[in-house]
């Protein structure tokens, strides 16, 4: 039913317009009906989950649950949550003045029962917009009972001359406070056992115990749970009876294929207009970093019970505009492109986020995202060019020969410089005649304006096959033949 808010504030007027009460978890599931029904998306602006964690969520709410989002970090658990608001009723009527979001029509705390008997139909009304109706606490170990629950207040007590055997004594915690509210938890395992015991009753029969207080308050809320399953092991767990009380616990993921983790980055990527003028990314560019987290996520140097947070993506994608409206900046260009070169700009974005097991960090965060880098370029490249085999006959023909050839005649090697105008970058590539001839047979159709950086993954990609060598020095780098790299280096 929708009312006119600025018309109704008084308990009279709202029992006037036939305003009807309804628990926060009918409320959530009549919104999402209407939703569906209409064909409306209901958790927008979260990719990949349209098939598979978004209809248990909506599962979930119809079933009126409590909810616990269970999934390595970077995997929207929190931003879910926050969407479940927009489920919510615009605004909902509270008595005026009630610290715990008191129904006109069915009271819970002694304050708003003493001031609808006091008052009657005269009892002031408030309404409350549904984005105020979110309330959200991060788990850590020194969270105590008072904090979610609340205690006794002895500056009240004496305020109000009241002796600690009055229950207007009484602090409400976050809990209570948040009645009529989504209440979401994130990290619940980091909460200690004890902790997480008080929450037992509050989701079964609504009663909560203060300082030896027993107030019976029907507390109506929706709670939702986030959880690393990395936490069950190395800080704490969810105890037994508290995952009972869960009504549905639903696993979350990574994205599965780069379309979807391209959408994720882009979407959430917090970048400067300037840069996103000034710097132009090929799509190739945006699969390539993107294809760095798979990479990741597979490694055998990184610790995959930890995961790889989508935030890797986001922060590596910012800093590769960085790297290049930086080079611009220094060669007082007004744009330029990303080129691969650029890529060594995202390092610190993954050395960041990703966990090392031993034989990472005996190989160095630096060196470890770097091969992360060079197995991505690996993977990309049999989609643009042919498949180099690992295993080939010593006098069989490579569509490579050529190429190889050319750089076998550089004995001073080939360098791309950090500092390159655009000009001066595409200049050098050019002079490769047979990286022309092999980006013209394989890719005729390709983006002119991306043709560039697919000549830089041709040299990178023959370098993760082990056909060339690449040498990173302070300005740049240096590509050479494998064999006389390893006769320079004797």
């Amino acid at each position: 039913m929708k009312l006119d808010t600025n018309k109704i504030s008084t308990l009279g007027e709202l029992k006037r317009a036939g305003y009807q009460s309804k628990s926060i978890k009918d409320e959530l599931r009549d919104n999402l009906r209407d939703k569906i029904k209409n064909g409306e998306e209901t958790f927008s602006g979260v990719h990949g989950y349209e098939n598979s964690v978004i209809p248990e969520l909506e599962r979930a709410i119809l079933s009126r649950h409590n909810i616990n989002l269970l999934g390595l970090r970077g995997q929207a658990k929190t931003r879910l949550a926050r969407l479940m608001v927009n489920l919510l009723d615009e605004y909902i009527p509270v008595v005026e003045g009630s610290e715990i979001n008191d129904d006109p029509l069915a009271p819970m705390s002694r304050y708003a029962k003493e001031l609808i008997k006091e008052k009657g139909d005269e009892t002031p009304v408030s309404w409350l917009h549904r984005d105020e109706r979110f309330y959200e606490k991060l788990a850590t170990p020194d969270v105590t009972v008072a904090d979610l629950i609340g205690d006794v207040d002895p500056i009240k007590a004496a305020n109000l001359k009241l002796s600690y055997a009055d229950d207007r004594v009484i602090h409400f915690g976050m809990i209570p406070r948040a009645n009529r509210c989504i209440f979401v938890i994130n990290e619940l395992p980091d909460l200690q056992s004890r902790i997480q015991v008080s929450l037992f009753n509050i989701l079964e029969e609504g009663d909560i115990q203060i300082r030896g207080f027993k107030i019976r308050l029907p507390l109506d809320l929706q709670f939702v749970f986030t959880a690393n399953p990395e936490d069950y092991t190395n800080r704490g767990s969810i105890v037994t009876p508290l995952k009972d009380r869960i009504g549905s616990q639903i696993l979350t993921h990574y994205p599965d294929d780069i379309e979807t983790a391209r959408k994720i980055t882009e979407q959430e990527s917090n970048l400067d207009k300037r840069q996103t003028d000034s710097v132009y990314v090929p799509d190739i560019a945006k699969d390539l970093l993107e294809q760095i987290s798979f990479e990741a996520r597979n490694s055998e140097y990184v610790d995959a019970k930890s995961g790889v947070s989508a935030r890797t993506s986001i922060t590596a994608f910012e800093n590769l505009l960085s790297t290049a409206e930086r080079r611009s900046l220094l060669t007082g260009a007004d744009s330029t492109s990303v080129r691969l070169s650029d890529f060594l700009g995202v390092i610190p974005a993954i050395t960041g986020k990703i966990e090392l097991v031993y034989e990472g960090e005996q190989e160095g965060a630096d060196a470890v995202a770097e091969i992360l880098i060079d197995d991505a370029v690996k993977s990309l490249f049999p989609e643009y060019f042919p498949k180099i085999n690992k295993l080939e006959r010593k006098d069989a023909q490579t569509p490579y020969d050529d190429l190889l050839s050319w750089f076998f005649q550089q004995s001073e090697g080939f360098e791309l410089l950090d500092d390159f105008t655009d000009e001066e970058y595409k200049r050098t590539l050019d002079r490769i005649p047979e990286l022309n001839r092999l980006v013209k047979e394989y890719q005729p159709d390709f983006p002119k304006e991306d043709t560039y950086f697919l000549k830089e993954l041709l040299l990178w990609g023959l370098v993760s096959h082990k056909k060339l060598s690449k040498h990173r020095f302070s300005e740049g780098y240096q590509f050479k033949d494998l064999y006389g790299s390893f006769i320079s280096g004797l």
